[in-house]
């Protein structure tokens, strides 16, 4: 009686779960080029022309699937797949990667072996790399959308789709800091089944969600979950000179994510796409129940710029801050209970600079680090209340466009004023800060992420005008960094919608060889062999000291 009873109790909570989640889906439209009337605007005010459609979250389906239990579960989840699975495709990428080769003699010709002359203390020298990702149908003529990371640095592409048509494709545009891009294949070999989008505004946490992708290579592949977080801010290395810009308002699943999938689709019960999965945080490079999927609400505005411009350009503030607590808050003689943003710096020339906003012109000691206070306060921006820094990114990038006028309402000396700002064009900078795992391509293995120091850093970490070297934001587990007692940072910084991480090791020197960018410490180890201990200089706690690492050879990813 007692197992007939946990029968029942099964039973009617897979019949509560199936009504709840409303697993009612609607046929994927296969888009056609929009009519006119209707295009999808690009940012300059053209009209792209047939994009993925975008159906409201709520939209009640025309044909459902009726059911009870887990029939009908497995019935509606089967139903998503047949239904998109023919629009995600497969990506298979190679590209040229700088392969260290060791000073050798070879006294014969060996016709399988690469041929070389190798100077001095060995030379790098470039070999092809293949690679696989995901990606889906975006329209009938030909656009297929993936990460950024997927084809970046790629010589050939070829786009695989459900029915084993491979058709070469060519990069069309790309966004690194949405980790976004288009390319183009052949519209006219085969008939396209574009995807739908949903408004991921208007997902919550508990929702379910499926990823379809090619994990490992094995393409169709398809994963259930549930929407575990929203609001997530992921940082995409390397994307500026000061640190990494930041994807606001990531959706974070436990839906299995794995190296592969990047680039693929994160769907709703209706089969309308809500994200693309980029990225998994996991201490093994497989699935650890964290993915991160870039929303479909920066999708929808990216997407089309890159089609028509081959480039998005994204809002720009020109504020350098952080988010105020509450002993930020007390020392400025607030309520400790006020949140917003604190402006620490304005670049100068920017519309925070012309607006006339404020930075922070005192310096206070909290929990034993000297921070900067007494700049504005930003606490709303368009009547919409601002508590953390990430609440102003994600504003801008969804709610702004270039030429934008805002009403920012500040708090400056105690009292409340309303600054209107005119928002720019964020500038395009040269690329100075990159991880080391993506930025170095020999096979010689450090395991950290870098940033070069700048001015902000400086004044975080206290350091002497001037300071150079990388600065460690991070050490993968295991690495040959981790083994060697390397610290990363646990200090955050946020300037203008950039993360940095501050508080670590910073590497100065090399084998006795000055270390000043990240670039420098990455041309060291290219010149490195698996194996080989070298010794870096460091600083600490603002004191210098050397550590001994012995490299590893670069895991496969």
């Amino acid at each position: 009686m007692k197992r007939l009873s946990v029968a029942l109790s099964i039973l009617m909570i897979l019949s509560i779960l199936v009504s709840a989640c409303s697993f009612t889906m609607p046929t994927i439209t296969k888009t056609k080029p929009a009519p006119a009337g209707t295009p999808a605007a690009s940012q300059d005010g053209k009209s792209v022309a047939a994009t993925a459609t975008l159906v409201p979250e709520n939209e009640t389906a025309s044909t459902g699937v009726n059911g009870d239990g887990l029939e009908a579960y497995q019935t509606a989840l089967t139903g998503v797949y047949e239904r998109v699975n023919p629009s995600v495709v497969s990506i298979e990428v190679t590209s040229k990667v700088a392969r260290q080769l060791p000073q050798m003699d070879l006294p014969f010709y060996f016709p399988d072996l690469p041929q070389f002359s190798v100077p001095g203390e060995g030379s790098a020298q470039e070999e092809l790399q293949q690679g696989v990702g995901s990606g889906f149908i975006w329209d009938k003529e030909g656009h297929i959308v993936t990460n950024n990371h997927v084809v970046d640095g790629a010589q050939t592409i070829t786009v695989t789709f459900e029915d084993g048509t491979s058709l070469q494709g060519k990069v069309l545009g790309t966004d690194k800091n949405s980790d976004l891009a288009v390319v183009q294949v052949d519209k006219d070999v085969l008939e396209l089944k574009p995807v739908e989008l949903a408004d991921s505004n208007k997902l919550k946490v508990g929702n379910v969600v499926m990823a379809i992708g090619n994990p490992f290579g094995l393409e169709g592949s398809f994963s259930v979950g549930v929407v575990s977080a929203l609001g997530r801010s992921l940082s995409v290395d390397g994307s500026s000179s000061s640190g990494s810009y930041s994807i606001p308002d990531v959706i974070q699943t436990d839906a299995p994510i794995n190296p592969g999938n990047s680039g693929g689709v994160l769907v709703n019960s209706k089969g309308q796409v809500i994200g693309v999965t980029t990225a998994i945080e996991s201490p093994v490079r497989a699935n650890a129940g964290v993915g991160f999927a870039v929303p479909s609400a920066i999708i929808q505005k990216v997407v089309p710029a890159l089609i028509q411009n081959g480039k998005y350009s994204y809002t720009y503030l020109g504020i350098s801050g952080g988010t105020l607590t509450s002993d930020m808050a007390k020392a400025m003689g607030l309520k400790e209970t006020q949140r917003g943003i604190l402006v620490n710096t304005i670049n100068p020339n920017t519309p925070a600079d012309k607006a006339g906003l404020r930075g922070s012109d005192k310096e206070t000691e909290i929990q034993g680090v000297k921070v900067k206070v007494g700049g504005d306060v930003i606490i709303r921006i368009d009547g919409q209340d601002l508590r953390r820094f990430e609440d102003l990114v994600s504003y801008l990038a969804r709610s702004t466009v270039v030429g934008q006028e805002v009403k920012l309402d500040i708090i400056r000396d105690g009292k409340e004023q309303t600054v209107p700002v005119k928002l720019e064009a964020r500038p395009e900078v040269e690329k100075t800060a990159a991880p080391e795992e993506s930025s170095i391509k020999g096979n010689a293995w450090l395991g950290v992420s870098l940033s070069d120091i700048n001015a902000d850093i400086i004044k975080r970490m206290n350091l002497k005008d001037g300071q150079t070297g990388a600065l460690i934001q991070s050490v993968e587990k295991d690495s040959p960094a981790d083994k060697a007692g390397l610290r990363g940072g646990d200090k955050p910084l946020e300037t203008n919608g950039t993360q940095i991480v501050t508080g670590g090791d910073i590497v100065t020197a090399m084998n006795g060889k000055t270390v000043e960018t990240v670039k420098d410490l990455r041309n060291m180890i290219l010149r490195a062999n698996p194996g080989d201990e070298i010794k870096l200089t460091i600083i600490r706690d603002g004191s210098e000291q050397e550590i001994t690492v012995k490299l590893a050879e670069r895991p496969a990813q």
